[in-house]
């Protein structure tokens, strides 16, 4: 039995550390997570710059961004970002051949204390003669 209260303990002591660590790090706050562009025309692209804060108590490094697909292109800050500092994640969507509703996810890895965040635009892309 003592050595259930001992393991139990052991649990909650790294259970404790855990969060700790946790709530000391960075962490991401978006202004916006996703941006619509309602109807665009085939062919038309769109940008738009997602404006991120690290809330958190460390200095945020942003590892990688990555998109769904090679019709979405982002560009992110690649010197960390100070904590109650604010940064830009700029990301432009290509709708040539594509048709109907869009949504070009991007994701974002990190050091954050949630590693992978995600924005997103969408768009409904309609053919030229519509």
């Amino acid at each position: 039995m003592k050595k259930i209260a001992l393991l139990f303990s052991f649990f909650i002591l790294a259970l404790a550390f855990q969060v700790q660590a946790q709530e000391s790090g960075p962490v991401i706050t978006f202004k916006e997570n996703s941006k619509d562009f309602g109807d665009i025309t085939q062919g038309q692209q769109v940008a738009h710059t997602f404006v991120l804060t690290n809330t958190g108590k460390q200095p945020l490094i942003i590892s990688n961004v990555a998109a769904t697909c090679g019709c979405t292109v982002p560009s992110w800050p690649k010197e960390p970002v100070a904590p109650g500092k604010s940064a830009e994640i700029k990301v432009s969507f290509n709708s040539t051949g594509k048709v109907g509703k869009q949504n070009s996810v991007v994701r974002i890895y990190s050091n954050a204390s949630e590693p992978i965040e995600k924005v997103s635009l969408i768009s409904n892309v309609l053919t030229p003669n519509n």
